[in-house]
């Protein structure tokens, strides 16, 4: 089975999960977090070198505040757990996303910075938690950042290639994803790395990410195996 050197996944179908089984939306998100820590340790014993997972998006502000509180709960709880337990994890912890945004709670970002900061060293898995996140809104902050260093004189406008663009994205020194799983039969990519996964292999499952497991991740990675990826050349 071939392993994919980076993968990305949408974490969907949480409320969808809890409706089903009568629970809160939130307990959808809790059991989701679960799967997560799952996979993040079992992608890292098979050899995956990034993981990047959509864990909360620009536009979920938008959502009920008890949902959002509760969420935002789930990440504090979530960042306090790595925190303690990070000299044990060969797990190298990156957010991406707009960090700066007044939405985000100061503790919240605190921790994030704490927990970059005490993994930055390890050589395992890297894993890349997109957190207030919209693909669209991580261009405009990189051509932001691109015009600001050429009115400075750092960047001339003839040196922006596709190359130099990358190294202003929040992903930048990383390979783009190889394969892109979405769970809960949705079949989009939902402003999610647009940049990124322009040529990623996508996996689409009707599995509802609290009812993720690894045989689910296996059966994409073996539908990836099989798959020829060209690149925009001829076969």
């Amino acid at each position: 089975m071939k392993i994919p050197q980076h993968i990305a996944i949408i974490m969907d179908g949480n409320g969808r999960w809890a409706k089903e089984h009568n629970m809160p939306r939130n307990e959808g998100h809790r059991r989701g977090t679960k799967v997560l820590e799952e996979i993040i340790k079992y992608a890292n014993q098979l050899g995956v070198r990034y993981l990047t997972v959509y864990a909360f998006s620009t536009e979920n502000w938008r959502r009920p505040k008890e949902e959002v509180d509760g969420l935002m709960k789930l990440f504090k709880k979530y960042l306090d757990e790595n925190i303690k337990k990070a000299s044990k994890d060969d797990v190298r912890f990156n957010a991406i996303g707009d960090m700066d945004s007044k939405y985000i709670p100061q503790e919240i970002r605190d921790k994030i910075k704490k927990l970059e900061e005490i993994t930055k060293d390890k050589q395992g898995l890297c894993f890349n938690m997109a957190f207030n996140y919209g693909g669209r809104d991580e261009l405009i902050r990189a051509c932001k950042k691109i015009i600001s260093d050429v009115e400075k004189g750092d960047l001339k406008k003839e040196q922006l290639t596709e190359s130099v663009f990358e190294s202003y994205l929040d992903t930048k020194g990383q390979p783009d994803p190889d394969l892109m799983i979405r769970t809960s039969g949705e079949e989009r990519t939902s402003n999610f790395l647009p940049w990124q996964l322009t040529y990623s292999e996508f996996y689409f499952t009707p599995c509802l990410w609290p009812d993720f497991t690894k045989k689910e991740f296996d059966r994409a990675l073996e539908v990836y195996s099989k798959r020829q990826r060209r690149f925009g050349k001829s076969e």
